[in-house]
């Protein structure tokens, strides 16, 4: 089972249990996130459908600025160089549900972490 979503405009193929870096969201780490613009769902028997009655929602896990891309700008013989960085921000969504046609595909729960001693 998984879903095809819209959300940055980009899309995304998830399915429960899947963490995703989308484009940045207004919402912090543990929040819950719902997406209603789903392009396109795929059942079990592997038939894909529009996704006009589904709807995806996730849990927030972290937001972040993804790795430094490095652009390099050059000029021959005029002795031109020029170094650029740029770092994207991104939030992390687990996908914890895909609703489609009154159809419930959860994923299944994490495992409680181990807790430190003190």
């Amino acid at each position: 089972m998984y879903a095809v979503i819209r959300s940055g405009g980009k899309q995304y193929r998830v399915a429960p249990g899947d963490i995703v870096k989308i484009e940045k969201l207004a919402a912090n780490a543990g929040e819950t996130v719902d997406f209603k613009d789903v392009v396109a769902v795929s059942a079990e028997d592997g038939k894909v459908t529009s996704g006009g009655s589904a709807q995806v929602s996730g849990q927030v896990v972290e937001e972040g600025r993804a790795n430094k891309i490095l652009v390099f700008h050059f000029k021959r013989k005029k002795q031109y160089k020029k170094i650029y960085g740029h770092r994207q921000p991104f939030t992390a969504v687990r996908i914890t549900e895909i609703a489609v046609d009154g159809q419930r595909f959860a994923a299944p729960e994490l495992p409680a972490g181990k807790r430190k001693q003190a």
